[in-house]
């Protein structure tokens, strides 16, 4: 039994020592290298320039009424087309008991100075037709009459105006009809029945009852780096992705890029502006936010590799060439330098010092020998 017992043992042994050699030789196997093997194609590389932002209508007018009051009445809402003149909202005039006392009195003075002047051109009239007075003395009399009569009527109009907000004989141009100034879309009405307004003045101005926009004349509003604004130019071509509205793009021209720069984060930025172009298949709101790409070089069937198998020395640039047959065993590569050109990020253009038959090294691909 203990014969039978010391052989396994023995077997145990050999055969964990067998495994610890197998182990130890396999981690000290050399590991090869394989390379994924990358050829140089046509392409069409271009450059773009990309300014993030949003869009907006390039006139938007806010309405604001003028004359104070309490919105009585509001016909339009946000969404709603408009006229030019549409009625929008309707203001009730609430009159400071101040002016109101004065407005009455002023009706009240006017009325006591015409039944004055209407006594004494009566008198007037008769002395004149006895002949003891001349024309011009009668025509005096009926100039000033006729100004009383005048003086009441426009304090009677004041009276209107102080009290109700409007002239009864002119009722359709009142200033309680607070009317759209464009022809457009209400983008927003920010007042509700019976809020409190004040007119519009040189002192004050005024609260807005809408805002009117013309949404088939859009533009887009964004910045960009300092490092790309001095490779644009007015009337570039722009391409707009708008987040909000998938699979779109629209197009624009580039209208305006700002003279001054402005501080976003401590990142010097530049402001730039594109002219929309109409789509009537696509509603586009007022703020979406969307991003601009500039294109400011193209080159068409260029040869082109991925930015990825290029190393970069100074102000040199390599590629890693492969020199032996493919399929062989071993890989071998040349190191030689190229001439580059335009980039787009992924391709990379080559002028010089690679061919489309040539076959480049890419990335690394480990693998150990069985």
């Amino acid at each position: 039994m203990k014969k039978v017992f010391r052989i396994l043992l023995i077997v145990l042994l050999a055969g964990l020592f067998i495994g610890t050699f197998v182990f130890l030789w396999n981690k000290t196997r050399p590991v090869k290298t394989v390379y994924a093997i990358v050829t140089p194609i046509r392409d069409t590389i271009s450059q773009y320039v990309v300014a993030t932002g949003q869009v907006e209508p390039r006139d938007e007018v806010l309405i604001k009424p003028q004359i104070s009051g309490i919105i009585s009445t509001l016909h339009k809402e946000a969404g709603d087309m408009v006229r030019q003149g549409d009625v929008i909202a309707t203001v009730k005039v609430i009159p400071e008991m101040s002016t109101l006392s004065s407005a009455e009195s002023a009706v009240r003075q006017a009325e006591i100075n015409l039944e004055q002047v209407e006594r004494e051109h009566v008198r007037t009239e008769k002395l004149y037709r006895r002949n003891v007075i001349t024309l011009d003395e009668f025509e005096k009399s009926e100039t000033e009459l006729r100004t009383a009569e005048e003086n009441l009527q426009s304090a009677r109009d004041n009276l209107e105006i102080v009290r109700d907000g409007i002239i009864s004989r002119n009722a359709e141009i009142s200033n309680t009809q607070i009317r759209s100034t464009i022809d457009g879309m209400i983008l927003d009405v920010p007042v509700k029945v019976g809020n409190s307004v004040i007119q519009s003045n040189n002192f004050n101005e005024g609260t807005t009852i809408a805002n009117v926009a013309d949404m088939n004349d859009l533009i887009f509003r964004g910045k960009v780096d300092e490092t790309d604004v001095g490779k644009l130019h007015v009337d570039m071509p722009v391409t707009l992705n708008i987040g909000a509205v998938q699979d779109s793009e629209l197009n624009a021209r580039l209208e305006y890029i700002s003279p001054k720069a402005t501080t976003d984060n401590n990142v010097i930025m530049f402001e730039v502006k594109a002219a929309i172009d109409a789509d009537d298949d696509l509603f586009v709101r007022s703020g979406y936010s969307a991003n601009a790409s500039i294109m400011i070089e193209n080159r068409e069937n260029v040869l082109a590799v991925p930015e990825g198998v290029l190393e970069f020395e100074g102000d040199k640039t390599y590629v890693h060439v492969l020199t032996s047959p493919e399929g062989a065993e071993e890989q071998t590569f040349e190191r030689r330098e190229v001439v580059t050109g335009l980039s787009d990020g992924m391709n990379m253009e080559i002028r010089e010092g690679l061919s489309e038959t040539d076959r480049v090294r890419g990335a690394a691909i480990p693998h150990t020998e069985q």
